[in-house]
């Protein structure tokens, strides 16, 4: 029987509820304006925009402190699907007010401002149809592991992504694999330094497992756990397709051979299991995904002592 990582990281990966879905669009575009929380909008600006976009302009600087929208609204709709939304169950979903009164002096400012311009708008006959509309809506189709939780880090970065927590491990996208802090990032832990995390790998609808060397990253680093491996030795039952996309594609990074000797790490879940397990791909190190029940479990690290069911 497999022998569990960490008694804390598997439950974290068995009964933590799925993440809300990756988004397609760029981490700014996960807002309709980014900054709405840290600066005064102007008026100028604000006619810049659609008149039915600032009816969510407005709304999401409610939404950034858990205003709970009525279910089934276009708001409700709308924020449920951003994983930076968390709605406040305690709060009335019609009391505008209460939220009102925890946004800062900034935030009131400009929620009277958009309501002012929206309002200029409806005397002037207009929807200011050239104005910028809504942004792309995040992906629905995304199946993230569980346990994996969207992180905010500094965006204008590329970083340089590396399958298993070394520089000189394999790098997919032929040695190129890259992570834009522009996109959306979710993260599980940190391994010696290195944060394990999922992220969009390009606009085609790819998305990858891997680990980024946290002293690359600039401005706060993300609180997260450390991760540890349960590293038994096991040896693959059947030729099997190794992925760091379990979310979405599967795509194969490299097929293994049946009876090849891996090491086994742990077992994520999202609406199937997955074994991760470390290997080789052209002698470098690598780590990845294949499907749960595929390895044997008889391995020389394992024994009865590792089976939970024996005291």
């Amino acid at each position: 029987m497999k022998k569990v990582c960490s008694l804390v990281l598997a439950l974290a990966l068995v009964w933590l509820c799925a993440l809300p879905a990756l988004t397609a669009a760029r981490a700014e575009s996960l807002y309709i304006i980014p900054d709405s929380d840290r600066r005064e909008l102007t008026r100028e600006e604000l006619w810049g925009y659609r008149y039915d976009t600032l009816l969510y302009a407005f709304n999401e600087i409610y939404a950034r402190h858990g205003y709970k929208f009525e279910t089934g609204s276009r708001c409700y709709n709308w924020f449920t699907q951003m994983p930076w939304y968390h709605a406040n169950e305690s709060e009335s979903s019609t009391n505008h007010h209460e939220t009102y009164s925890q946004c800062s002096a900034i935030e009131n400012h400009n929620v009277d401002l958009i309501k002012s311009v929206r309002r200029e708008m409806k005397a002037a006959g207009t929807t200011n149809p050239g104005g910028i509309g809504m942004p792309t809506p995040p992906a629905q189709h995304v199946d993230t592991p569980r346990g994996f939780r969207y992180v905010s880090i500094k965006t204008g970065q590329k970083l340089p992504v590396y399958s298993a927590p070394s520089s000189s491990a394999y790098r997919a996208n032929n040695g190129k694999a890259m992570c834009s802090t522009n996109g959306a990032v979710y993260a599980l832990g940190w391994d010696h330094g290195w944060m394990l995390m999922l992220y969009e790998a390009n606009f085609a609808g790819q998305y990858r497992v891997g680990y980024v060397d946290g002293s690359r990253i600039k401005g706060q680093l993300p609180w997260l756990d450390n991760l540890t491996w349960d590293g038994s030795s096991c040896q693959v039952m059947t030729n099997v397709s190794l992925t760091d996309d379990p979310a979405l594609t599967g795509k194969e990074m490299t097929r293994i051979p049946a009876g090849t000797w891996v090491t086994y790490l742990t077992t994520m879940y999202n609406s199937s299991d997955w074994d991760y397990i470390e290997t080789t791909i052209n002698g470098q190190t690598a780590r990845g995904f294949i499907p749960g029940g595929s390895l044997s479990m008889t391995g020389p690290d394992i024994t009865e002592r590792d089976d939970p069911g024996n005291g």
